[in-house]
């Protein structure tokens, strides 16, 4: 009834979401500026994705090829129509960028193939300001800019087809105002979790199945969020590192294991608090490796480091929410409540996550 319903959308949610845990966004672009003389601009999208546009744009109307030796073939037969909405501008004046595309192959069936490609040419002479527009994505995505001479990136958040602020050729670009830093990465924070996290999801969700008591909710979300939030602002400093191939695998350990004593504990116990302590620490620095990639503005780096955070306990909040809306609080007092609902759901998490640590384990 109630717990089957639970358990396919679960289902659902895992066979139809790539089964990845940190993808902040599809697409990524780093610019490097290299003493005022050349530049070298690298775009990493979906290039499955990426590929359909480019045929929806030009008409065509046929299936795409997942292989990764036929899409970087077709991302450069389809050049032309890619530079269209693609511009890079030196004083409003539009350059024409030699193009290299190349695609990695899935990591897995369940994952996508990744296209990366590079934009390079030579500054003219006197310029002052470079601008950027990338209209092949409908949703936000994060430019880091940085000149050879510093080690200091900037990171500025563009809508798809939106033409970037000017950026000075030979100095750092400016701070990022404190207001847009608060807005921008809470917002990455809570997404992180709601929708792309789905392993924190399911996480979340273990904690909340063992008991619906508020007691029992709170004090292992606070004990997770103690420890992640060490975790995160720890490897974010560079005081901490582990590497994601250990890190991962072990986030998946976590999620199967919480769910698995949810089938046999009816109660909290004194080591769950422990144990999700434990688990925190290692989801926070799964939190660090996935906003390292984003290059933290310098100049707001702790504001943009506390709004992450506090986006990702918003997402967590929500998505503890939703779960007493939908089955909580109607039914957690009924007798077939474990029954139905916590071991179905704790099964179907814990299969999830047994696949997801195999699946790590062969990155």
């Amino acid at each position: 009834m109630v717990g089957g319903a639970l358990c396919a959308a679960l289902i659902g949610v895992g066979g139809g979401t790539a089964l990845h845990a940190h993808e902040i966004g599809t697409t990524r672009v780093s610019v490097l500026i290299r003493d005022g003389r050349s530049y070298d601009v690298e775009i990493v999208t979906d290039a499955a994705a990426l590929v359909e546009k480019l045929e929806a744009m030009s008409g065509e109307d046929r299936r795409v090829d997942p292989r990764a030796a036929a899409l970087q073939s077709q991302l450069t037969a389809f050049d032309e129509q890619f530079r269209r909405r693609v511009t890079i501008a030196f004083d409003q004046t539009n350059a024409a960028p030699a193009i290299a595309y190349t695609v990695a192959p899935a990591a897995d069936v369940t994952s996508a193939s990744v296209a990366t490609i590079r934009l390079t040419g030579s500054i003219p002479e006197g310029a002052r300001e470079f601008s950027w527009t990338y209209g092949w994505t409908f949703a936000s995505y994060a430019m880091t800019v940085r000149h050879a001479a510093t080690d200091n990136p900037a990171t500025e958040w563009l809508e798809g087809g939106q033409r970037s602020a000017p950026i000075a050729l030979h100095a750092s670009a400016p701070a990022l105002d404190r207001l847009t830093t608060l807005r921008r990465y809470l917002t990455l924070g809570f997404s992180h979790i709601v929708p792309s996290g789905l392993d924190h999801i399911l996480f979340v969700l273990g904690i909340f199945l063992l008991s619906g008591r508020p007691r029992s909710v709170l004090s292992q979300v606070t004990a997770f969020t103690v420890a992640h939030s060490i975790t995160l602002g720890l490897s974010l400093y560079d005081l901490v590192a582990v590497p994601p191939r250990l890190v991962e695998p072990l986030i998946a350990v976590s999620i199967a294991y919480v769910a698995i004593e949810n089938i046999f504990l009816s109660e909290l116990r004194s080591w769950r608090i422990a144990l999700v302590f434990a688990f925190g620490l290692l989801h926070g620095m799964g939190f660090a490796g996935a906003l390292k990639e984003l290059a933290l503005p310098r100049s707001e780096f702790a504001t943009a480091l506390v709004t992450f955070n506090v986006g990702v306990e918003a997402g967590q909040l929500a998505v503890i929410g939703a779960a007493f809306v939908v089955v909580g609080w109607q039914y957690s007092t009924r007798d077939w409540y474990r029954s139905r609902i916590v071991v179905p759901a704790s099964v179907v998490i814990a299969c999830t996550a047994a696949y997801w640590t195999l699946q790590r384990l062969s990155w």
